[in-house]
C-alpha cells in the first residue's frame, strides 16, 4: 500500500501513518511469476527472490534481525511467526490495528520512524533483512529515496520486496484492474520462504483460499451487470474530496471477490481523488464506512457514525440510492486496503453483507 502513481502514494502513505493461483484467490495471468521465491525444500535455504525487474537476491539462511518499513509487513511477519526476529518498523500499526492474536507481540516492535525510517537509522539498525512494501518512493523526493542496494549491502542487509505492492507502477505490475489476491498470496509465500517459515505460509494462504472459494462459490451464479454497485468512502482521507480506490488498488480485488462492483474499477491507479460529482454519477448501491482503526470500539463507533452521519446531512450524498436504503457497511480501512492475510476475512465480510441470501458471515 506503493511504485506507484503519486496519488496511490500519498495515500497508502497516509494510511500507514494512521494505521498504511487456485479456486480460491489465485490467478494464472503470472504476473508477479518472476518474483516468487524459489526454495529445494519446505525451509531450505538458500532461497532466491527477485524484485520488480526480475533482478534476483540470494537468501543463504534464515535472518535473525528484521526491519520492515510498515504496519502491512510487520502484520505478515506476526502472522507468520517471525515476529520474535523483528527488530523495527517504520509506519507503525495504530492502536487496536492487529489481530488480536499478534497485538500484544506488534506492539512490542521498536518504531524506527513514524513514517518512512531515516536512512542512516536503518543502516544502522544491525538487520539483516530488510523487508519493503514500498521501494523506491521518487515523488517523495529526498525522504523516498531510501538507502541504495550498495549501501545496504555495505551493511550486510539484504532487501526483500512485497512485490504486491511496490511493483504497483512498473511495467512488471498486472495489467488491467486487480480481481483476485495471487499477488499478496505470492507475497505470504515468498517471505515465509525468505524466513524459514515455508509451513506456515501455506498455512495461511490455504486458509485464505478456502474463505475466498466458499465466497466465490455461493456468488457464481451472479452476473457482471448484476453485481451491486460498491463505493469505498474513506472517511479519514477527506471529505472536501473524496480518494477512490481505483483498479490496481487490493480493495478492488476484495470488493470483485466479493461479488460487488467497484464504482470506480476503470480508474487506471491505486488511488485517485474524485470529486462528489463523480461518486453522485456512479451512484452505489452500498457504501463502505473506511474508517481507520482507532483503538477501541467505542471510539471506532463514532467515527463510523460520523462517516455515516456526513454522507446524510451532505446535500450531494443525501439522495443517493445507498443513503436513502441505509446501504451502510462499517469495515475498517486497514484489512480492505493494505495487503495481507485479513483480506480474505474482508471479502466475505462484504460478501455476507451485499449478498446475505448467498453468504453467511462467518460460516
Amino acid at each position: 500500500m506503493r511504485p506507484r502513481v503519486f496519488c496511490g502514494i500519498a495515500a497508502a502513505v497516509a494510511l500507514f501513518a494512521t494505521a498504511c493461483s487456485s479456486d480460491g484467490g489465485g490467478s494464472s495471468d503470472g504476473s508477479n511469476g518472476g518474483g516468487s521465491a524459489q526454495a529445494t525444500a519446505a525451509g531450505a535455504f538458500p532461497v532466491k527472490v527477485a524484485d520488480c525487474a526480475g533482478k534476483e537476491t540470494t537468501v543463504k539462511q534464515a535472518p535473525r534481525k528484521i526491519v520492515t518499513t510498515d504496519a502491512a509487513g510487520l502484520e505478515m511477519l506476526l502472522q507468520l511467526g517471525a515476529g520474535d526476529r523483528v527488530i523495527g518498523t517504520g509506519f507503525p500499526p495504530g492502536k487496536g490495528s492487529l489481530p488480536a492474536a499478534v497485538a500484544e507481540q506488534g506492539a512490542k516492535v521498536p518504531v524506527l520512524g513514524d513514517a518512512l525510517i531515516p536512512k542512516e537509522k536503518l543502516l544502522g539498525s544491525g538487520a539483516d533483512l530488510y523487508v519493503d512494501t514500498f521501494g523506491p518512493m521518487p515523488m517523495m523526493g529526498a525522504a523516498g529515496a531510501g538507502p541504495t542496494e550498495e549501501e545496504l549491502k555495505a551493511v550486510g542487509i539484504q532487501h526483500v520486496l512485497l512485490l504486491s505492492t511496490a511493483c504497483a507502477g512498473t511495467p512488471k505490475a498486472a495489467k488491467g484492474p486487480r480481481t483476485d489476491l495471487s499477488e499478496i498470496e505470492n507475497d505470504i509465500r515468498r517471505l515465509g520462504a525468505v524466513t524459514g517459515t515455508v509451513a506456515r505460509a501455506e498455512e495461511l494462504v490455504a486458509a485464505m483460499e478456502k474463505q475466498i472459494g466458499e465466497v466465490r462459490t455461493a456468488t457464481a451464479t451472479i452476473a457482471e451487470a448484476e453485481r451491486p454497485g460498491y463505493f469505498l468512502f474513506d472517511f479519514d482521507a477527506g471529505t472536501k474530496q473524496p480518494m477512490a480506490v481505483c483498479g490496481k488498488q487490493v480493495a478492488n480485488a476484495v470488493i470483485t471477490l466479493a461479488g460487488a462492483r467497484n464504482v470506480f474499477a476503470d480508474c487506471d491507479a491505486d488511488f485517485r481523488p474524485v470529486s462528489w460529482e463523480d461518486v453522485v454519477a456512479k451512484n452505489p448501491d452500498w457504501i463502505q464506512l473506511a474508517v481507520r482503526n482507532r483503538g477501541s470500539e467505542e471510539a471506532n463507533r463514532k467515527a463510523f457514525d460520523e462517516a455515516e452521519a456526513y454522507l446524510k446531512g451532505f446535500p450531494a450524498t443525501q439522495g443517493l440510492k445507498a443513503v436513502q436504503e441505509g446501504h451502510f457497511l462499517r469495515i475498517g480501512s486497514e484489512t480492505t486496503t493494505i495487503a495481507g492475510v485479513r483480506n480474505a476475512d474482508t471479502v466475505r465480510q462484504i460478501a455476507a453483507t451485499v449478498h446475505p441470501t448467498l453468504v453467511k458471515n462467518g460460516q
